[in-house]
């Protein structure tokens, strides 16, 4: 890194704090199917709309003693922490990555997996605002040099689909014929709904992924988000304490660890192969 790149990386950082402001936002009213745009932003408690001056990234929340100005209503933590964990992945992506556009991709593909992780964590809800806009960016951004290219865009954003579009119709199969499901099934089916394995969330977050990844990336996010969501899960299963699985925060911590080793983690699984081959 030249000594420009840390001075980037700091104006990465700011830019990124304020991207997760405006990722609270989003994290918030989409669920709701709430404009991102208008009303401006407003405080919960009163509804009294929030001046520029306490609406800056980190520090209002610190200046403000974590509670509005008007009604004195508490400021949820959640607020500095993004803001604060966007910064953290724009400024990270520079020194990762340089001042490239494999930085401005990867910061722009861990904001989004951020904001479809969490609200799916909370809401069991992927907006297509994150998966079908980010869809959208990975396809514009391997038009840019380096990184993955247009025909391994696609190709990653189909397999994305075509895999999880198989897995969900085999479960889905399952399900209807009773051969997996147990008493959540039956509730399901009591309440008169379909019952489904994956939403359809699930399918176009994974194929904005793939756009990003490409088809091995998927591959390999699908492996470790999935082997994340039984490690987490099982405990609760064996407990006897089911409940529904936010697999949208699985692939996004899949996502993430392949976009920063996945090419080794690829390499060292070749290699192995290669090596036990007579």
């Amino acid at each position: 890194m030249d000594v420009a790149e840390p001075v980037l990386a700091v104006f990465a950082g700011v830019w990124g704090a304020m991207l997760g402001s405006f990722l609270n936002v989003c994290v918030w009213r989409l669920p709701r199917d709430e404009s991102v745009i208008r009303p401006a932003s407003h405080c919960p408690g009163c509804g009294k709309p929030i001046a520029w001056y306490d609406n800056i990234p980190l520090l209002s929340w610190v200046f403000l003693r974590a509670h509005c100005r008007h009604c004195g209503a508490p400021i949820s933590m959640q607020y500095p922490l993004i803001e604060l964990a966007v910064a953290l992945i724009w400024a990270g992506a520079v020194v990762r990555w340089s001042a490239s556009w494999d930085a401005l991709s990867a910061a722009v593909l861990t904001t989004l997996l951020l904001g479809m992780a969490l609200t799916d964590a909370r809401h069991y809800l992927i907006p297509d605002e994150f998966s079908l806009g980010g869809l959208g960016a990975g396809l514009a951004l391997s038009f840019v040099p380096g990184g993955i290219s247009p025909v391994g865009s696609l190709l990653g954003a189909a397999a994305g689909f075509a895999l999880l579009w198989v897995v969900k119709t085999g479960g889905d199969w399952a399900l209807a014929r009773g051969m997996i499901g147990g008493e959540e099934l039956q509730q399901v089916l009591e309440a008169g709904e379909k019952p489904t394995t994956l939403g359809a969330g699930d399918l176009k977050m994974m194929a904005m992924i793939g756009s990003f990844l490409g088809w091995r990336g998927v591959l390999l996010t699908a492996f470790l988000g999935s082997a994340a969501g039984v490690l987490v899960f099982l405990p609760l299963v064996l407990l006897k304490r089911r409940s529904p699985i936010p697999f949208g925060v699985f692939l996004a911590v899949g996502a993430v660890v392949t976009l920063v080793v996945g090419d080794a983690l690829i390499a060292w699984y070749s290699g192995m192969l290669v090596g036990s081959v007579p």
